[in-house]
């Protein structure tokens, strides 16, 4: 008989303990997308169902939109476990059915530290996902609508797939990522998305500056469309259980929650899979976000005010379209202008419009950024929040100053006294 010990004495197995570099190999064939991807699989996202855990989830009448928040996974609180956190976010996402309802699943015990400032604020709908450096998370959605070309394009890896909403996080996504992650996917979808905002006008033939063009980059200007997209596409979904009857929701003193009624959850399946279903939801996402007419309004008023920086040195079309107007005789244009404390000037109601080209004269006063905001607030958007929003700031303090200098200038420029 041949002898199956080891010198020690211990018996011989094929199995040990796998090194640092199996590790790695593992955990980057499971990141990783292989490069011979077709168009039919990749770009891919999906869901889990809830029925893995509930049998019946809490499902309202007119579910509030899902806003996102980021959280350190790493570190816990005094009392909590390591994996507390993570499971609590894998649980609380999982619940997306239940929007502004969720947190009623969770006792105070179940709510780790890191979570309970946003928990306690009562029926809120928001998703949680890791804070990371190269914002990975928050831009899952958007990333994951990119062909195999375009990532090729600017740089970006094949990332195997994604899942929404975040549910756990099996490696560092950090550690695989370009440190420029975020520049390169907001170039990545502008690209991508830009043939649905100026049509037969390449985006190399507007300036950086252009309206249109940073708009096109402003990943959190796309988040909330293609989020509703990715709700609309789950809620035409089955339910698990067909036998599971709707019903109203019992609270604890005896009453029943408004809005709301128990159900099965919905069953768990691709949002998409291949190129051509990725191009269909990018679509779908540009039609959201011009739900209420806002991104239209947008569109259009910056084609109505265009000037000529807002043009590079490439011909297109938008460019011969703006040169026949602005060599086209105007007639005069008179303007009255009412002021305004909060905002800037407007038009008054006999204000006589030719060729939409009010305040082009204006508009050629003013610097790049100044003039972004005007064309904002022309086209609908008008509280200062937003415009920061759209704009990529932070807080409305940068809009604020802009919109007093823009009404002086205004002021002098229509001879406001």
């Amino acid at each position: 008989m041949a002898d199956t010990t080891h010198r020690s004495g211990l018996p011989m197995t094929d199995d040990h303990e796998p090194t640092a570099e199996e590790i790695e190999a593992f955990q980057r064939e499971d990141f990783f997308a292989p490069l011979s991807a077709s168009a039919d699989e990749y770009p891919r996202a999906w869901n889990r169902s809830a029925a893995f855990i509930y049998r019946r989830i809490v499902r309202p009448l007119a579910p509030a939109p899902p806003e996102y928040v980021t959280l350190p996974l790493l570190g816990a609180g005094i009392g909590e476990r390591q994996w507390d956190v993570p499971l609590a976010i894998a649980k609380w996402n999982m619940l997306w059915e239940a929007a502004q309802f969720r947190r009623r699943f969770f006792s105070e015990e179940e709510i780790p530290g890191a979570m309970r400032e946003i928990a306690d604020r009562g029926d809120v709908n928001v998703v949680f996902v890791p804070r990371t450096t190269t914002r990975y998370y928050e831009y899952l959605p958007l990333f994951h609508l990119l062909s195999h070309s375009t990532l090729e394009r600017y740089g970006l890896p094949l990332l195997r797939g994604g899942q929404w909403p975040f549910l756990i996080e099996s490696t560092s996504v950090d550690r695989y990522l370009p440190a420029d992650f975020e520049n390169r996917v907001s170039h990545a979808w502008a690209s991508a998305v830009w043939r649905h905002l100026i049509p037969g006008s390449p985006q190399r033939a507007f300036s950086a500056s252009d309206p249109i063009r940073l708009l096109a980059h402003n990943l959190d200007f796309w988040l909330p469309p293609v989020t509703a997209v990715i709700q609309e596409i789950l809620r035409a979904l089955p339910v698990v259980d067909a036998t599971v009857a709707e019903e109203a929701v019992p609270l604890d003193d005896g009453t029943v929650l408004e809005g709301a009624v128990t159900a099965s959850p919905r069953m768990g399946s691709d949002l998409w899979r291949g190129e051509a279903e990725a191009a269909e939801v990018m679509r779908l996402t540009v039609d959201q976000a011009d739900a209420d007419g806002r991104l239209r309004g947008i569109l259009d008023a910056v084609r109505s005010h265009r000037v000529e920086d807002d043009f590079s040195e490439h011909w297109s079309y938008a460019r011969e379209d703006f040169e026949r107007k602005l060599y086209h005789k105007r007639s005069k244009i008179k303007v009255r202008f009412v002021e305004l404390t909060d905002t800037i000037p407007v038009q008054g109601p006999e204000t006589e419009v030719e060729a939409n080209l009010v305040f082009s004269d204006f508009l050629a006063l003013l610097d790049e950024r100044e003039r972004q905001v005007v064309i904002l607030l022309h086209s609908g958007v008008t509280r200062i929040g937003e415009v920061a929003s759209i704009l990529g700031y932070k807080n409305h303090s940068p809009i604020s100053k802009r919109l007093a200098r823009i009404r002086k200038k205004a002021a002098a420029y229509f001879e406001v006294p």
